[in-house]
């Protein structure tokens, strides 16, 4: 291998973030950027400034700094005053713009006035925004809006089908909802009207707004995998509201094994700290594909051996990038140049040990980079 040519491939490739929210639109304090650094601990921290003393604080100051105009590894005080210098909107420019993305696929669930939206994302980055609908808050809008439960199944039907004429994929929180642990079955549209009824009565009542019910959340996976757009799955690591070992991807088999489902693109986010589970599925089913977004950026220098185990049984064709980013633009920047750094150390290794070519190592890289998400989502 020719010193650099490799490396130098790499840094130039391309990017698809296939699962993505937006950056922060405007300034704030600093507590809110260290606690942005948390993805577990959904309550504002008690030392927020630990969050420095972490895999993803080392990472920013070494990777970020010099975005900013600081040299590497600059201390937590002069990063932050940077920072504000800056400004919010001046970060997220050259965050996102010093990524590499063309296109971001934006998970619309989590959108607030305090985050930028899809066409702020693209005119801050520079690149492309296409939208993925979050399931349940499509639920959640409908059962406040129908007159009568026994509409709701309908009605559902006709948001998702409108909606797909412009959204690329669904994404469903059924791990933070309820788990995997469960009869994932198509349920019965009895049954769906029924719980429509209950939940509507709820939140009526001012209780129970969030969709939390496994019959309306499994018709609404069902309906989705009905009109074949790629459906998303958060899977593992996340905020500390879901029972981590009840989102094992491996619970998922009964669901994968269903006939209504194989021809539906099944995308597994995250995986962490299940990425090997992931990548049998991805192996054994030939819908299923994953990624290790997310856990990239919190796992630092040791993504690299993350990014690694991603490859051991998952075929290359199945395996995409994302950085799950939300909120500080440091993130979005961060998950692509963490991976960027891990895939080149690992298909390097790979090249030095002759168990590929330099060509094969350029091709794996586009297929993860951009090319697998192109054809899954269809994208131009």
């Amino acid at each position: 291998m020719a010193a650099g040519a490799f490396p130098d491939f790499v840094e130039q490739v391309g990017l698809i973030d296939h699962h993505v929210h937006g950056a922060f639109r405007s300034d704030g304090d600093e507590a809110r950027f260290q606690n942005s650094l948390n993805e577990g601990n959904t309550e504002p921290l008690a030392h927020p400034e630990d969050t420095y003393n972490t895999q993803i604080g080392l990472a920013i100051r070494r990777w970020c700094s010099g975005i900013l105009d600081l040299p590497r590894h600059a201390s937590p005080s002069d990063y932050w005053n940077r920072r504000s210098e800056l400004g919010e909107l001046e970060v997220s420019r050259r965050m996102t713009r010093a990524a590499g993305v063309g296109d971001w696929l934006i998970d619309t669930g989590l959108d607030a006035a305090d985050y930028l939206s899809r066409a702020d994302m693209a005119e801050v980055s520079g690149g492309r925004t296409h939208e993925i609908v979050r399931l349940e808050m499509v639920a959640e809008s409908l059962i406040q809006e129908i007159a009568n439960p026994s509409e709701y199944v309908d009605e559902f039907g006709q948001r998702l089908q409108e909606l797909t004429r412009s959204a690329v994929g669904f994404k469903t929180v059924l791990a933070y909802r309820a788990g995997f642990d469960q009869n994932l079955s198509r349920p019965a549209p009895a049954a769906v009207v029924e719980a429509a009824r209950r939940w509507q009565e709820n939140t009526r009542a001012g209780t129970h707004a969030k969709l939390t019910d496994l019959t309306l959340i499994a018709h609404g996976i069902y309906t989705a995998t009905s009109m074949k757009l790629p459906l998303q799955f958060h899977v593992g690591f996340g905020d500390r509201d879901l029972d981590l070992h009840k989102t094992n991807p491996l619970h998922l088999l009964d669901f994968l094994r269903s006939p209504e489902v194989r021809e539906t693109p099944i995308m597994l986010l995250h995986c962490y700290p299940f990425e090997r589970e992931a990548g049998y599925l991805a192996h054994a089913f030939e819908n299923v594909y994953i990624d290790v977004g997310l856990a990239v950026n919190f796992t630092g220098s040791r993504s690299r051996d993350l990014v690694a185990r991603s490859f051991e049984l998952a075929p290359f064709t199945k395996i995409l990038y994302s950085s799950d980013a939300f909120g500080p633009a440091e993130l979005h920047y961060l998950g692509a140049r963490l991976w960027r750094t891990a895939i080149t150390k690992v298909m390097s290794g790979w090249i030095d040990d002759d168990d590929c070519s330099e060509a094969d190592a350029r091709k794996i890289v586009q297929l993860v980079a951009h090319e697998n998400a192109r054809r899954v989502y269809a994208l131009p």
